[in-house]
């Protein structure tokens, strides 16, 4: 069981501090020592991942597994097909998931790493290309590699110099620094990000139309032109968007009487019973079409400062309605 340290051991806070910032200084110190070895190999690296007909396979055990997932998620999730796989787990079936078409990306610190310098032969029978990263340019990972890209660190972070802190951190800014380069020769857009990540903020603003989120058929406030006044204060209720439709007889948007038109018409005293909806609507609104991104309608709705919108399709017909409280509970808004 871990002890506190007795107060008579307990660094000062400025101690701390500066424990604090010499990792971040020989940390930093690591990854800018990296730009001195981008050349040929990592060009060479970025061709076999560009010409490459399958996945990419990123492989490691231990902290550099840990690095090796995060490689393969960013990998993925910026243009480049990318899966992690266990590399004790290959030894025992899941070897079945390399095929001559991908490249396999093994990441190992020594280079020396049992579980995967096994499966070298397996990967050389497959024809599949080999990406290593490693800390030994001559380590056996290195030299059986189509090609390896040095991760080497002169120190560790760790004041022992023995846990993976420096090392794990070299790697894994190399892996983003693939991964990101593979994204600008791929023409990789936001649009493409968006598709990658449809449950992100990006992603709904992206990707969610109009359509998805608008009220269709019965639940569309409408009424005809030749309405009363009290007949659309029910539809309004009934429907509770806070607004309702007004079309002519072949279903053509005319305008829209919203509770805000409510308040302004009372203000005159108007005979709820007798007065047509179209002597008081808003005639000309604004409106969007289905195909509309949702964050563009937010746009309409905002410019306008309007609480509410009504859907048409090519032919100025009502199609359907939503409204603010639509929009933020997409989380377009």
């Amino acid at each position: 069981m871990n002890r506190p340290a007795s107060k008579q051991s307990m660094p000062d806070d400025q101690h701390i501090i500066a424990l604090a910032k010499r990792v971040l200084s020989v940390e930093a110190d690591a990854v800018r020592a990296l730009e001195q070895r981008i050349g040929d190999e990592f060009v060479q690296a970025c061709r076999l991942c560009l010409n490459c007909r399958g996945r990419l396979v990123v492989t490691g055990i231990g902290k550099s597994g840990h690095i090796a997932g995060k490689i393969a998620a960013t990998l993925a999730s910026t243009g480049s097909p990318a899966f992690f796989l266990h590399p004790g787990e290959a030894s025992h079936g899941d070897m079945g998931m390399i095929t001559s078409d991908d490249v396999v990306i093994a990441v190992s610190n020594s280079g020396e790493t049992s579980e995967i310098v096994i499966l070298l032969p397996l990967i050389r029978r497959l024809a599949a290309s080999l990406i290593t990263l490693t800390g030994k340019p001559d380590s056996t990972l290195a030299t059986a590699a189509t090609v390896n890209l040095d991760v080497s660190v002169a120190e560790e972070a760790c004041p022992l110099n023995l846990a993976p802190t420096a090392s794990t951190t070299a790697t894994l800014a190399t892996g983003d620094a693939l991964a990101l380069a593979l994204l600008e020769c791929r023409g990789f857009t936001v649009e493409d990000f968006a598709r990658s990540h449809p449950g992100g903020r990006l992603g709904r603003r992206l990707l969610v139309r109009v359509e998805d989120l608008m009220h269709t058929g019965d639940a569309v406030p409408s009424v005809q032109a030749d309405t009363s006044l009290k007949e659309a204060l029910l539809e309004m209720t009934a429907k509770g968007l806070g607004m309702t439709a007004v079309v002519n007889s072949d279903g053509r948007v005319a305008g829209v009487f919203t509770d805000g038109d409510l308040r302004r018409t009372l203000d005159h005293q108007v005979d709820i019973h007798e007065t047509s909806i179209a002597e008081l609507m808003t005639a000309g609104c604004v409106t969007v079409t289905p195909q509309m991104l949702a964050s563009e309608a937010v746009s309409v709705i905002e410019t306008h400062k309007i609480t509410g919108l009504l859907v048409v399709d090519d032919a100025g017909r009502l199609a359907g309605a939503l409204n603010i409280h639509d929009l933020f509970r997409a989380g377009v808004m």
